[in-house]
């Protein structure tokens, strides 16, 4: 069964990290990554809010967690379009760029995660 929710949850936010990527395309372009690099920080954001809320707030049931934080925040956010990304930016030779997205995706999804713990515990008074 958390096969079940796991699977469900992958599908709605692999759909949601489509329709991120494509309305970033519209809106920024396609040259750069824009769409993956805001899925892994939005998600870590959500992440760190949902764990900070499961700790401090709500007591989340596996099956919760395993709908949420591995199936839809799991497939939101996926390293390897990450990866992919940087690769192709790399064969493209826009080193600069490939540069500048690494250290976006990995130091303000690491802030934006904390952030999102430190949120949970600012509201529900944990701090």
């Amino acid at each position: 069964m958390m096969y079940l929710y796991v699977g469900l949850g992958g599908a709605l936010g692999a759909m949601a990290r489509y329709g991120l990527s494509v309305g970033a395309g519209r809106l920024l372009g396609t040259e750069f990554p824009f769409g993956t690099l805001f899925a892994n920080m939005l998600g870590c954001l959500l992440m760190g809010i949902l764990i900070g809320l499961g700790a401090h707030r709500f007591h989340l049931t596996q099956e919760t967690h395993a709908f949420l934080a591995i199936g839809i925040l799991g497939g939101f956010t996926t390293f390897s379009s990450f990866s992919l990304d940087t690769i192709m930016l790399f064969q493209r030779q826009l080193v600069p760029e490939a540069l500048i997205y690494i250290a976006a995706s990995v130091i303000f999804s690491l802030m934006l995660l904390l952030l999102g713990l430190l949120l949970t515990r600012y509201a529900t008074g944990a701090l």
